[in-house]
């Protein structure tokens, strides 16, 4: 390897592990501030509420990553214009394009190490961080999982345990639906099967069900359940999918799939996740610009805050394209890439200016 390209290389990571150290402290800090006020009727150790806080913080630190990338360039370029190495690179036949060129590239391979590896760790430590949390709220008595036999719910009402299990998932409607009722000791009560429930309120109406109780069997034409959840709530219960791991991801989206329950969310966060490097680098090339145009004659504070202030614009560009993409106003993929799109332009037509200098 180069001289150069090690300096390069060796530079940005010292820029990059400061920025990554103060982002991960100042989100541990803010984390555990929350977690004291979450659990202040519960007798807890605060060390144990730092380290909950710890298992929650990657993932927080990795959906921020573009920032961290932005002011990593920023501190990198600020270094190289303070030591005058520009223009001794410059002298040397490295001009300011082809460092760019070389920052671009390493930040798309450190982006890649951050989705493979460092993404899945932080989505472990998320899953048991909400699993934690969740044992000390009575949210643990109302689960909700998806499998390849479909949706299944534990439910408890007015003394009464729910097992509900759903073949599909049509709008407001459970489909080809089993519910199994049982008392506090788990004796049964009664089953009850119906071919479509509306579960669009917490008083969920079962259509002409079947009833087994007492080894007799009956029909009504409807029946109400009060229950837990309704759509909203089940939707939610599958939303923090910085939980799950790419594999998990992945054999979620194929569950929904045989549950016929939509997709969207999940496809959208699996190709976030997917060009997240190339965002990443986007980024990283975009501060090195900006550095470049006004790093020279403008102070540290300036320069920094204008950096972050286009790069605030650029996130909610990429916000409300998303919501476009889940809303289904425009395709989902396009709603991912066209962000991409508009920073690549933007980037491509600034070097070609910045090497016309």
């Amino acid at each position: 390897m180069k001289t150069y390209l090690k300096f390069l290389i060796s530079l940005f990571n010292k820029c990059f592990f400061k920025v990554f150290t103060i982002f991960f402290i100042i989100i541990l800090i803010l984390n555990t501030f929350e977690q004291v006020e979450f659990f202040k009727d519960e007798n807890l150790n605060f060390l144990y509420l730092v380290f909950l806080s710890f298992l929650n913080t990657p993932s927080i630190v990795f959906e921020i990553l573009p920032f961290i990338f932005l002011l990593a360039a920023q501190l990198f370029f600020l270094q190289l214009i303070e030591n005058n190495e520009l223009e001794i690179f410059k002298y040397n036949g490295l001009d300011n394009v082809k460092i760019i060129k070389i920052l671009g590239i390493y930040s798309f391979i450190l982006g890649l190490v951050f989705v493979i590896i460092f993404y899945n760790i932080s989505s472990i430590l998320k899953n048991s961080f909400l699993l934690i949390k969740n044992s000390y709220t009575d949210d643990d008595k109302y689960l909700a999982v998806i499998t390849e036999n479909g949706l299944w719910i534990k439910d408890e009402v007015n003394d009464k345990i729910n097992i509900i299990n759903a073949n599909k998932v049509d709008n407001e409607f459970l489909l080809d639906v089993s519910i199994t009722q049982f008392n506090k000791d788990f004796k049964i009560l009664r089953i009850i099967n119906s071919d479509k429930i509306d579960i669009s309120s917490y008083e969920w109406v079962v259509i002409k069900p079947k009833i087994l109780e007492n080894d007799k069997s009956s029909f009504q034409d409807q029946i109400k359940l009060k229950s837990n959840f309704d759509l909203k709530k089940i939707n939610s219960l599958f939303s923090n999918l910085y939980s799950l791991t790419i594999i998990d991801l992945i054999n979620l989206k194929n569950s929904y799939k045989s549950l016929n329950y939509s997709v969207i969310d999940l496809n959208s966060h699996l190709y976030k996740i997917t060009f997240y490097p190339i965002y990443l680098s986007l980024i990283t090339i975009f501060a090195a610009i900006i550095m470049l145009n006004i790093g020279y004659g403008k102070n540290t504070f300036f320069t920094i805050t204008y950096g972050i202030f286009l790069s605030v614009i650029i996130y909610y560009i990429n916000y409300f394209s998303n919501i476009l993409g889940t809303n289904e106003k425009i395709p989902l993929f396009l709603s991912i890439i066209l962000p991409l799109i508009i920073l690549s332009i933007i980037n491509f037509t600034s070097i070609i200016k910045l090497n016309e200098k």
